[in-house]
């Protein structure tokens, strides 16, 4: 029998407005975790929703009631249920529907099955893999910037462009299938530029893409070493006559899409804001970290891991809740990219959800209160990466990885003590290979991607001699 905490209550507004969505109700349950059943009743102003885990359940209610979110700019209230079943009826598809969206009608990730299913069983697809239809394609559409926008839902891993009967179409995959959903949910529909290249998304039949080449029609972001084959790039003009369009030579508008951070954002209280990938104009920088482990986690290990991505200010973790926790980064750009490369990742066994914090900046407690070892700055701190201007760290940022980058290491040291104490924490370590021009830097690969994680946060700064501190990254490469 399930737990009575897989279902969840929303508690909707008496005075919410008519124009609330499916879409925008499920835009607060998809940074938690996946949405296996919606019943969303407008006339009471009430949704039921369905967590696929008991764990991803506790930890929204958890935020929520830490943090009130708001949909038209009225409070949503959250709570488990007190239903032991959430049965629902499954509508019958409108006659005329084509097939390939029909079988998409019970699928979280598509907000017209939705539409036309107010009552019907979300069931989430287990693809990673979109196939995407690029309409009105006036201007460019490479493969950086598909990478960019879809790279706000999750880990792009591979990428194939094409053109068949006249169409611009694209293969993405993504780390896992929750990411694939997250993208279709918000850019279905979506233009990349302002009143052209818009995006007609559905899953695709594939669980995985083979890539042969690196160059500007495919791209496979974890094989960097891949040759780029005997096709030469092409121009602007050729791309855009190949679709039957004409060329357009103007500078594109900002992407014109909505992302999950905005979603978590709204969830917040905050303004639905676009936020564009690295954008200075970020003005928050303070993340939210929920479903940490509370035995295990510390400020320390939080400022590793999110010192991977960015200088961190402050941590605190919260005291009563101590599953929660505040990550103030540098600015606004830092906190996007943490965000994006760290959110759904394992840290201590427990998959972290990340969201932007309604809070602008974390405060030190006063001395002698209880939470004062919960709550540390690190502004000084000599484990800054990016302390430079222009450091060359800022080109060597990537999401985690089972693969290390070992850096800054003595010459003396050998590759069976590497080997021991990467393997020391209960990680087993799969491959090692030192640099062939420079011993001071080496590649490890970890059993896995969870076991990596771990490496980094506790041996990031380990000191392996008097004036050798190991620094240790995500890689690029694998071995």
């Amino acid at each position: 029998m399930r737990s009575l905490t897989d279902f969840i209550e929303i508690q909707l507004s008496d005075l919410l407005p008519s124009g609330v969505t499916e879409r925008e109700v499920l835009s607060l349950a998809l940074p938690f975790g996946k949405v296996s059943n919606l019943l969303f009743l407008k006339e009471k102003n009430q949704a039921f929703m369905e967590m696929n885990t008991e764990e991803a359940a506790n930890t929204m209610v958890s935020y929520y009631t830490c943090v009130t979110p708001e949909l038209h700019g009225q409070p949503v209230h959250i709570q488990l249920s007190c239903y032991k079943e959430l049965k629902v009826r499954r509508s019958r598809s409108k006659e005329g529907l084509p097939a390939e969206n029909s079988d998409q009608a019970g699928d979280v990730g598509s907000a017209a099955a939705a539409a036309a299913v107010d009552t019907g069983r979300v069931v989430a697809r287990r693809t990673p893999v979109l196939r995407i239809l690029v309409e009105n394609c006036f201007c460019l559409v490479t493969l950086e910037v598909l990478h960019r926008l879809f790279s706000r839902f999750g880990t792009v891993l591979k990428i194939i462009t094409y053109i068949k009967n006249n169409r611009f179409q694209v293969l993405l995959q993504y780390a896992d299938p929750l990411s694939a959903q997250r993208a279709k949910l918000f850019l279905d529909g979506q233009n990349i530029y302002d009143a052209c290249c818009t995006l007609r998304i559905t899953f695709s039949g594939f669980t995985n893409l083979t890539v042969k080449y690196n160059n500007d029609k495919s791209r496979d972001y974890t094989r960097p070493d891949l040759p780029s084959g005997n096709s030469q790039a092409l121009l602007a003009q050729n791309r855009a006559t190949a679709l039957g369009a004409p060329v357009v030579y103007r500078a594109p508008a900002p992407l014109a899409v909505p992302e999950v951070a905005v979603a978590a954002a709204a969830a917040a209280g905050a303004e639905s804001q676009v936020i564009t990938s690295g954008s200075p104009a970020l003005a928050n920088a303070v993340l939210l970290v929920a479903n940490l482990n509370p035995e295990k986690v510390t400020p320390q290990s939080l400022f590793i891991l999110f010192g991977a991505y960015g200088n961190v200010q402050r941590v605190k973790i919260l005291y009563k809740k101590k599953e929660n926790a505040l990550v103030q980064m540098a600015n606004g750009s830092q906190a996007e990219l943490a965000l994006r490369h760290l959110n759904g990742h394992k840290l201590h066994g427990k998959s972290l959800c990340i969201v932007l914090s309604k809070h602008q900046s974390v405060k030190l407690p006063r001395e002698g209160k209880e939470d004062q070892d919960l709550t540390k700055d690190y502004v000084n701190s000599p484990l800054h990466r990016f302390r430079k201007p222009g450091s060359k760290n800022f080109q060597n940022i990537f999401p985690p990885t089972a693969t290390l980058h070992l850096s800054n290491l003595p010459t003396s040291v050998l590759e069976e003590d590497l080997k021991k104490l990467f393997s020391s924490g209960g990680g087993s370590v799969k491959a090692f290979k030192f640099f062939p021009k420079d011993r001071k830097m080496a590649l490890i690969r970890m059993g896995s991607v969870e076991e990596a994680i771990q490496a980094l946060v506790e041996l990031h700064g380990y000191a392996l001699g008097q004036s050798n501190h190991l620094r240790v990254s995500f890689s690029r490469i694998t071995i």
